[in-house]
């Protein structure tokens, strides 16, 4: 008797590199089939501008074969400053976490906490949106999910949780951005328009916008809660299940790991002042970090050499995370040395010159959701595409306001989802989050911010924004 066996086809996600050396690869056959071409450059006060008008075409260079490899170590060398910042902060938070102040740390705090320990979603979303609005926070969240990770399973959640909890608080305050020097600051410079002004409407966005981020991430992890095969890195939490196990009980906080806490805090709140006072870069908040951790290391008890391996295992763990950042960086390279950025960018403003007002506020926030996959730095998009923005919004009698706050929303919304962005590739690779689950995760709040988005920027151009 034959017997029928039928075989369910699994779809086995994509690596996350594999993803990227695709991207790479598409990137090199555009510069083939996208005509070289530049923008005449200005240096206004110590920032390179683009000169509207002044496209023009310039000899093709294609990229060969060869050029999908080579963009790669080109790559790492231009994220050099962030991937080596990613090693020395995984480093520093090795040391701490191998002295179990994290951990202890977190279950002590859920312990007290008690049935009140479900606000530390919204809690700890609404104070990563403050730096998200104030400093820009965006690579910085890197060093966070791990801790977001920690608290999320002390509460019964997932990975998912925790990461969803640091990046998307991060990026609720950035999209509001009412004190971001970085997006809104540089773009209303280059509009000539007050610095920081018409902040009370992007507040009202902001806060509509991390509602509903607060919202989304509470009912997954409600229903990660109820029920854990639901969680979309059941795997993940398995395996951590299983590692948990095999390791001794969680012991009591001591005060040397409260000194270890303190440590951390405290170099984060030194970097916070640094950025501000001294515009501190990641050198040194990198040091910083570092030497935070050595101190931890030797305050908890670990010795010379026990502080140093758990340095160097603290590294280990974040390669994956750090080296990411420089496959991201590697697409940019490759639209760079092709010469085509530019070209994506002129004939995507041409497109918006000639429809109507309404319509064309909307495409300049798509246009931007697009551009940022070719140019993910903030600060870079804003002095590429506002001095193209800024004459079209003149031409068709739209309050400079506007082609500012198209900017900011398209800006950061795609930060969310594009694998070009740093910050976002390197959160998900220090939580161990395959991009595709993300993917998966994160598509329905981004759609939802894009309503939002596209219905405040129509409510402002009816209100004279």
């Amino acid at each position: 008797m034959k017997e029928n066996v039928k075989r369910k086809i699994q779809f086995k996600n994509p690596h996350t590199y594999a993803i990227l050396l695709f991207i790479i690869a598409i990137s090199c056959l555009l510069t083939y089939v996208i005509p070289s071409g530049e923008f005449d450059r200005k240096t206004v006060n110590d920032r390179e501008e683009v000169v509207s008008g002044t496209y023009h075409l310039v000899k093709s260079e294609p990229s060969g074969f060869l050029e999908i490899f080579r963009s790669i170590p080109e790559g790492l060398i231009s994220g050099a400053d962030i991937i080596f910042y990613i090693f020395l902060v995984g480093g520093a938070f090795g040391i701490i976490h191998k002295t179990g102040a994290i951990t202890t740390g977190v279950n002590a705090a859920m312990n007290k906490l008690g049935k009140n320990g479900k606000l530390m979603i919204p809690f700890t979303m609404f104070i990563f949106s403050l730096l998200g609005f104030s400093i820009g926070l965006a690579e910085e969240t890197i060093i966070f999910v791990p801790i977001g990770i920690a608290i999320a399973r002390a509460l019964g959640y997932d990975a998912m949780t925790g990461a969803a909890m640091v990046i998307m608080g991060a990026a609720a305050g950035f999209l509001g951005g009412m004190l971001n020097p970085f997006t809104v600051g540089v773009a209303q410079k280059i509009a000539e328009i007050p610095l920081f002004s018409g902040w009370e409407f992007r507040t009202i966005i902001y806060i509509c916008v991390l509602i509903v981020g607060i919202a989304y991430v509470m009912m997954y992890g409600r229903k990660v809660k109820k029920n854990p095969t639901k969680s979309l890195v059941y795997d993940l939490e398995q395996e951590e299940q299983h590692q948990t196990e095999n390791q001794s009980e969680i012991g009591r906080f001591t005060k040397r790991q409260l000194f270890c806490l303190i440590l951390l805090v405290s170099a984060i709140c030194f970097n916070v002042f640094g950025i501000f006072t001294f515009g501190w870069s990641f050198n040194e908040m990198s040091a910083n970090f570092l030497l935070a951790g050595l101190l931890a290391g030797f305050i908890g008890g670990l010795g010379f050499n026990g502080t140093f391996d758990a340095l160097v295992e603290g590294m280990k763990s974040i390669l994956f995370g750090a080296l990411i950042v420089g496959f991201a960086k590697a697409i940019v390279v490759v639209l760079e040395n092709g010469k085509i950025i530019d070209t994506i960018v002129y004939y995507l403003t041409n497109v918006i010159q000639d429809l109507p007002t309404g319509v064309t506020v909307g495409m300049m926030f798509i246009i931007q959701m697009i551009l940022n996959f070719f140019i993910p730095s903030g600060s870079g998009q804003a002095m590429t595409t506002m001095p193209l923005m800024v004459p079209i919004s003149d031409l068709l009698s739209i309050n400079r306001q506007m082609a500012v706050l198209a900017f900011q929303y398209g800006d950061a919304v795609s930060n969310s989802i594009f694998p070009t962005s740093a910050s976002l590739m390197g959160g998900l690779a220090v939580a161990g989050i395959p991009y595709t689950k993300w993917v998966k995760f994160i598509w329905k709040l981004l759609v939802l911010w894009v309503v939002i988005c596209m219905v405040g920027m129509f409510i402002a151009l009816g209100l004279g924004y």
